[in-house]
């Protein structure tokens, strides 16, 4: 039996992406256990000689908590239009013989090539012209909107792995298409599923440009927009800022690591197996 020989090459690499991937969530992680006065002083990298949850209860308490209460509302609704939404429309499209099945499904794939940024004046009026300005409705309604095409498209390419030969059985019981839609392609198409939720919460966390254009109070900030709070004529507070980032970022995250491998599994059904 040969002995297998240590891959130093393939060892060095891996350090030199764990340097890459780790020290920045270092720097940032560690300033937010850091004071302003002492992470202006020790620099980036230094541990921190007092340690401190302070700019955690400095955010909470300065607004932050209702920027991700609005968040949160924020990214439930895109999520919940695009799960009431997506799949009949996903269903219809792969189980329709007709053209005006073809049509729509085209006319989403047409919303891809459309960046936000390019519709974002118009969006602008629109909004405004029907009393929606300022309010979460105004930015719920775009988000889910941008978000619904391409996972149309995740959706409509997990439920094309779905054999015929299942709709046949159980259109030889008797089931109805609602039956068939709820027992039948519902449960198969968990993976798929999964991917949109991600996607659209991200979509919907993340947002910056909707919130930006279509709000202006603070009732009605989200994260994104209240990030900027940090940034004053003298400066901006780092370890304030970060600590905000960090919890930011936690919500998405631990969604993430419980969807991660549905997530995996429904990107590779798009592209069919």
């Amino acid at each position: 039996m040969r002995n297998s020989r240590p891959n130093y090459l393939a060892g060095f690499g891996s350090v030199v992406w764990l340097l890459v991937v780790g020290l920045p969530l270092y720097v940032m992680l560690i300033a937010t256990f850091q004071s302003r006065p002492d992470y202006a002083a020790n620099g980036p990298l230094a541990p921190p000689e007092h340690f401190t949850l302070d700019n955690y209860v400095k955010d909470l308490n300065s607004g932050f908590a209702q920027y991700f209460l609005n968040t949160v509302v924020v990214t439930v609704c895109v999520v919940g239009i695009v799960l009431l939404l997506v799949p009949p429309l996903a269903y219809t499209i792969v189980r329709s013989r007709g053209r005006a099945a073809t049509r729509v499904f085209r006319l989403f794939l047409l919303g891809l090539a459309i960046p936000s940024q390019a519709v974002i004046v118009p969006m602008f009026f629109l909004i405004s012209e029907a009393g929606l300005y300022d309010h979460l409705i105004g930015v719920i309604l775009p988000t889910a909107a941008f978000a619904m095409p391409v996972c149309a498209l995740i959706l409509t390419g997990v439920m094309r792995d779905i054999t015929p030969d299942l709709y046949e059985a159980m259109t030889m019981d008797g089931a109805s298409t609602r039956r068939i839609f709820f027992r039948l392609v519902l449960p198969l198409s968990r993976s798929g599923l999964a991917t949109i939720i991600v996607f659209s919460a991200l979509q919907a966390w993340n947002g910056f440009l909707f919130p930006l254009v279509l709000t202006q109070s603070a009732e009605t900030k989200v994260i994104t927009l209240g990030l900027y709070e940090f940034q004053t004529e003298h400066g901006v507070d780092t370890p304030g800022l970060l600590a905000a980032v960090v919890l930011s970022m936690l919500p998405i995250l631990i969604v993430y690591l419980f969807a991660r491998r549905a997530l995996v599994q429904g990107l590779m059904g798009v592209g069919g197996k």
